[in-house]
């Protein structure tokens, strides 16, 4: 069989937003969800861009080879600075070898919840 690649090395999600209230058991989240096909770790560098402020660059996260990996949102951060929650943001993913990458959002903010989830936007 021959081989193919699987994956890219840049990524893109536009519409990111962690909401600001969770009702009910579950709280609200927004989670990028890697997969690494590789046999090696890969390594990645997210830069979170804002609206009316500089972006986040260069946030550095690693999974390992043949695993996933969500990443939550919430938890990224660059010299003890996050991303603001109730703030619109778009995210930028480079990785140094090939991944898949889909993009979730879980809002609780209402008793009856929403669930979206995307592929994110490669570059080739």
């Amino acid at each position: 069989m021959v081989e193919r690649r699987k994956g890219e090395l840049n990524w893109f999600i536009p519409d990111g937003f962690i909401p600001p209230n969770s009702t009910g058991n579950l709280i609200s989240h927004e989670a990028i969800c890697v997969l690494n096909c590789n046999e090696e770790e890969v390594f990645l560098e997210i830069t979170i861009y804002f609206e009316d402020r500089p972006p986040l660059k260069s946030i550095p996260f690693e999974v390992k080879g043949k695993r996933t990996k969500h990443i939550k949102t919430s938890s990224l951060q660059k010299d003890g600075e996050k991303i603001p929650i109730d703030v619109p943001y778009a995210i930028e993913i480079e990785s140094d070898l090939p991944i898949i990458v889909q993009y979730s959002r879980l809002d609780t903010t209402q008793r009856e919840l929403a669930l979206m989830s995307t592929m994110a936007y490669s570059i080739k």
